[in-house]
């Protein structure tokens, strides 16, 4: 297999958006009648469930499938459980959707309170995996390559997503106690703060290490990150928490200081909502609350074939119900109007080169779109660098063709993991 590391050969001249001035509090969206939260796992029956319709719940519970079980969610709400339905992510990923009818005499749940005064780092793992910014504990408290160095993300990777540059403007203070409590709960050594290059200038009081991205697209990606401002290459099929570097987001960080300072689990998610004139929007809202409930409160009206996405424009993923809840790390909705919908289409490339010349890691993508299409996962890893492609986006952006490169990228490389799970399940 081609193990070629990560050049970053060429910058292309898209750019963030940024946040010059303070930004203005997020429009808070009052809690819904009814919130969905997807608990990670696939759904069971419900006798095996820990939870079931009927059962009631308060804001902070943890949620589990079993006592014993690893996967969590927090409720967000005090309310009852009505039903508890298997739910279906992108490429299979499975959940179980527990949906609660809220009430409105909330009832804290004091579990995670008394965790904080037995064990910081017992707290952190047990109970702040799922708040807002969801902080990435698989690899802050797991058994792989240990963590010395944490970048916490000032902006957000994607375009058009102000989220993270607001928290930091606006939360710089949760932010700095977010850090101190993550390196304390795990032996991080160095924390890092990756900032817009034009927004380095007021942040030196945080005690953490400044570093500036730049702002041309996709310069705020991980691995870019690592390559232009830390100085490290990524290998093709590894990621940053393999060389001991992990990133996480501002609003992460914010999100574990809060906890920690009020003894109480944070638990409404800060959201760029960018309607059909792309004005931005910041909002704030409920962990579970449905995306109807938010275009309601902002006036957007979504219409047939218009498109929703969760995440950004060039990395984002289109969801098919306008009750699709918010998650603990959807930073952006986007509403796209029909008639601005780009359709892709089956048609072949034409070797026009532009995606060659747009990709950041060099990858010759005219070569190794041909096996996507036709299915040779396997041979677009072993000779056309599939596990070096970063997941910009770019190459669809600039496809004459109107191929889905992105799309037929992540398939494969889901399908190279689920086909390698199946084979260690054969193996056995």
């Amino acid at each position: 297999m081609i193990k070629r590391a990560f050049w970053g050969v060429k910058s292309p001249q898209i750019k963030y958006e940024l946040l010059h001035d303070t930004p203005v509090g997020p429009r808070s969206i009052l809690p819904s009648k009814t919130v969905t939260l997807l608990l990670p796992g696939k759904y069971e029956q419900k006798d095996k469930l820990a939870l079931c319709a009927g059962d009631s719940v308060r804001t902070g519970q943890k949620i589990r499938h079993y006592e014993d079980d690893d996967a969590y969610v927090i409720s967000s709400v005090t309310g009852t459980v009505i039903s508890v339905e298997p739910f279906f992510g992108d490429f299979g990923q499975s959940y179980t959707a527990i949906t609660i009818s809220v009430v409105e005499n909330e009832k804290i749940d004091d579990a995670f309170a008394a965790a904080c005064s037995d064990s910081v780092r017992n707290a952190v793992t047990d109970f702040l995996a799922c708040v807002p910014g969801k902080p990435p504990m698989e690899f802050l408290a797991g058994s792989g390559t240990p963590i010395h160095t944490l970048v916490i993300c000032g902006m957000d990777s994607d375009l058009m997503i102000a989220t993270n540059q607001h928290i930091i403007k606006t939360r710089i203070d949760a932010v700095a106690r977010g850090i101190k409590i993550l390196k304390d709960a795990y032996g991080i050594e160095k924390a890092i703060i990756a900032l817009p290059r034009d927004l380095v200038s007021g942040f030196g009081h945080v005690g953490a290490q400044l570093i500036a991205v730049d702002t041309c697209y996709p310069s705020a990606n991980h691995r870019m990150i690592m390559y232009k401002a830390l100085k490290q290459v990524v290998p093709a099929g590894k990621n940053c928490e393999d060389l001991g570097v992990c990133f996480i987001s501002a609003e992460a960080a914010a999100s574990i200081g809060s906890a920690f300072e009020k003894s109480e689990i944070p638990l409404t998610k800060t959201i760029t909502l960018i309607n059909k004139d792309r004005e931005k929007i910041m909002i704030s809202a409920r962990i579970g609350t449905p995306a109807s409930d938010i275009f309601k409160a902002c006036d957007v009206t979504v219409n047939e074939r218009d498109r929703i996405i969760f995440g950004g424009p060039m990395t984002g993923t289109a969801v098919f119900s306008e009750d699709h809840p918010v998650g603990p790390d959807t930073d952006a909705i986007i509403v796209q109007d029909k008639n601005e919908v780009t359709l892709v289409s089956d048609y072949p490339c034409i070797n026009c080169g532009e995606c060659i010349r747009i990709c950041p890691a060099g990858i010759q993508i005219n070569m190794l779109v041909r096996f996507l299409e036709a299915g040779e996962y396997q041979t677009a890893a072993d000779e056309y660098d599939l596990y070096s492609c970063i997941e910009c986006g770019l190459c669809s952006l600039v496809c004459e063709s109107k191929i889905p490169i992105f799309q037929y990228i992540r398939l494969a490389k889901y399908e190279l993991v689920r086909e390698k799970a199946a084979e260690a399940i054969d193996d056995e």
